[in-house]
């Protein structure tokens, strides 16, 4: 009877420990993909009497130099190992390794003003320049994949369809992978910067006429109006959480900014231009680190 109830009071315990344990793995998966969200970091180009340089901003907002002393830098994005690639002044386009080791990816390039990956790890570049959008393999060898008519804004939705503003006309194009292209939206004026959400919806930044606001366009090309009331809206992106972060241009009498948009469209102050550390700072094109 003894051995039975110190059997059955074995038992009882090992359930608990387990019971235990299994909470504090479930605890300590959520606190890891917390930690994980959080620590995403945003890197901007930005410009001041110094000349051009990349900014990091963690996700509590702190802001650091990760780069200076470049040549007036616009946009940039991630490869998927964690590299920098920046399109700078010169025709350039700079590499920065994680820990911020500098090189040159691409040279001869007119005016590169946007960038984004493929799927496959191909760097498609908006030379608003030449008027071409060029691919780079990863290991630098360059092919013209279309020519437009002042490109700037790049985009790849999740089916490796790459979606282009084009400010000479003010259209939205999409390219298949073949590189067939189709007119996805039209009417714009002045500049055109586009992401995508998680759900495969698009993000415009861009004017219809009526002021520069940011618009939401379902995969059907459905439009809706996401955000107004900035002063010029330009490069924007989203974090892990589904965020949107947007860069304000600023006017005369408004220093740029960087809002921060919920999924439901509520919106804050990120980030100021011009601070009094640093009165000239203007802020740029932006990326998520991954």
């Amino acid at each position: 009877m003894k051995n039975k109830q110190a059997e059955t009071k074995f038992k009882s315990a090992l359930g608990l420990t387990c019971h235990l344990i299994s909470r504090v793995m479930c605890l300590g998966a959520v606190i890891l993909t917390c930690s994980s969200a959080s620590a995403q970091n945003l890197f901007v180009s930005a410009n001041d009497s110094g000349g051009g340089k990349i900014l990091k901003f963690t996700w509590d907002g702190v802001r650091s130099t990760f780069a200076s002393g470049l040549s007036a830098p616009y946009g940039l994005t991630f490869d998927s190992t964690g590299n920098l690639f920046v399109a700078a002044g010169g025709g350039q386009i700079l590499k920065f390794t994680p820990l911020g080791v500098q090189s040159t990816f691409a040279t001869g390039l007119v005016f590169p003003i946007d960038l984004a990956f493929d799927s496959t790890g191909n760097l498609f570049v908006a030379d608003y320049g030449s008027g071409n959008i060029y691919k780079f393999t990863p290991d630098g060898v360059r092919t013209t994949f279309a020519s437009l008519n002042l490109p700037e804004g790049l985009a790849f939705d999740v089916a490796g369809n790459l979606f282009v503003g084009e400010v000479g006309t003010g259209h939205i194009y999409k390219f298949t992978p073949g590189g067939v292209r189709t007119t996805f939206a039209s009417g714009f004026v002045g500049e055109i910067n586009l992401t995508f959400d998680s759900a495969g919806n698009l993000f415009v930044s861009g004017s219809l006429g009526s002021g520069v606001n940011v618009y939401k366009f379902t995969p059907g090309g459905v439009r809706t109006l996401f955000a107004s009331k900035m002063y010029a809206p330009a490069s924007l992106d989203f974090d892990s959480a589904g965020n949107l972060f947007v860069v304000d241009l600023g006017l005369t009498e408004a220093p740029s900014a960087i809002y921060k948009f919920k999924p439901h469209g509520s919106g804050k102050t990120f980030a100021n231009g011009e601070p009094p550390d640093d009165p000239s700072l203007e802020f740029g094109y932006l990326a998520f680190q991954p």
